[in-house]
């Protein structure tokens, strides 16, 4: 196989991972057009198998415009814990391979692989290996793009969906990006596409052949210089290995407007109840609740405190949030959403604090974990809080 020089940097991004992994647990599935998203008139598509996406279904579209588009399509609710449980799991494989690991959202991550040569062979080599670990090991596919910079790699793995890899090498970096409409650089949204096709500039070839200094001025310093740079391939940032996760949550877009303080009240003991079962699954503890709150006309107010004692019971949360909730004193105004997040998260062995809880605390908890195990045996929600047996079949929080 020809070395590739020049090229350390891996975008490996997982084929429509939250649809991909609901196919792997209902193979029945595979082949046909698979969405999954909140059920009701306000849910909207977080993933889709391409076989749903060739009817141009795509995420953030509401589910009930991708059925007209797709009426033969299965919708599935999702499964946070589940699809967590597999991004854990890739990326402790990309750690196998270096250190230098860069998730970006559960499902891509980029890698520099160059101190990985010597024992896995180039970044090509690495590459399908890795292809074909996350097959045989998840049962689901990815797409990588190798480079030499992180902007380049990930154009190239989205250029190599699905189940693909592409390699750009530095020589042909010209050649790959300037045919690509300007769209496709990092920094240009909706705006600024229009700013730049305006302007005459409909490629990244275009663009690049524009002075800087005149994308300065129509863009600003910052923008234009940036854009400008990134049309010749330039971009010095390294891989930055993560930081552990700050912060976790669920959130709640109700089918229709609500105003009975009940409902809202045990929508944030099952957001609770969520949010602290992800805390004890990632090891971590809460120091600062927040709740965020969106009404019927999508104004949105926040509500944060932080506690005395860290935690990741969601009794604890749940009461935080209720105050929080109440002491807002809405009087049957109309919410749309409500969302709890647990935030300024510590590592639960290194917090000697959560030894000092008193008695009932520490039962609560060991309530919680028992019901932990049996959510793992017998499927999510077979143990939850009295109050929410009767819950209806609302579409479930969204984590974040």
């Amino acid at each position: 196989m020809e070395r590739v020089a020049g090229c350390t940097v891996l975008h490996v991004d997982m084929d429509a991972f939250f649809a991909s992994v609901e196919v792997r647990r209902r193979p029945e599935l595979a082949g046909t057009p698979v969405i999954v998203g909140g059920s009701g008139n306000r849910g909207v598509v977080t993933s889709a198998t391409y076989e749903a996406r060739r009817y141009g279904v795509h995420a953030a579209m509401p589910v009930g415009r991708a059925l007209r588009l797709c009426p033969t399509a299965t919708v599935l609710p999702g499964d946070m814990a589940l699809y967590t449980e597999v991004s854990r799991s890739v990326m402790a494989l990309f750690r196998s391979i270096t250190p230098l690991v860069e998730p970006l959202s559960l499902d891509e991550a980029f890698l520099d692989v160059a101190g990985s040569g010597r024992r896995l062979g180039d970044a090509v080599e690495i590459g399908e290996h890795i292809r074909a670990r996350v097959f045989d090991e998840q049962g689901i596919t990815c797409s990588v793009g190798v480079a030499g910079t992180k902007f380049v790699a990930k154009l190239a793995s989205t250029s190599a969906k699905p189940d693909g890899m592409r390699v750009v090498r530095p020589a042909e970096v010209m050649g790959f990006l300037h045919p690509l409409p300007v769209g496709a650089l990092w920094g240009v949204g909706p705006k600024t596409e229009e700013t730049l096709l305006r302007l005459g500039l409909r490629t990244v070839g275009d663009l690049a052949h524009v002075p800087a200094r005149t994308l300065q001025r129509a863009l600003g310093a910052a923008a234009g210089g940036h854009l400008h740079e990134l049309a010749w391939g330039r971009d010095p940032r390294r891989v930055v290995p993560d930081e552990p996760e700050r912060s976790t949550g669920a959130e709640e877009t109700f089918s229709t407007d609500v105003d009975d303080p009940a409902v809202i009240h045990r929508e944030l003991l099952h957001l609770s109840e969520r949010t602290a079962g992800r805390l004890r699954s990632m090891g971590c503890l809460t120091r600062t609740v927040t709740i965020k709150v969106r009404f019927a006309d999508f104004a949105t107010i926040t509500r944060s405190r932080t506690l005395g004692t860290p935690t990741d019971v969601g009794k604890d949360l749940y009461d935080t949030s209720r105050a929080l909730y109440d002491a807002l004193g809405l009087d049957r105004a109309r919410i749309r959403l409500v969302g709890v997040r647990a935030e300024r998260l510590v590592d639960a062995d290194e917090t000697p604090q959560q030894l000092e809880l008193g008695a009932r605390e520490h039962g609560r908890r060991e309530a919680e974990l028992a019901a932990d195990r049996a959510a793992r045996r017998f499927g999510a929600g077979a143990v939850r809080p009295a109050t929410l047996l009767h819950r209806s079949g609302r579409p479930g929080g969204t984590p974040r």
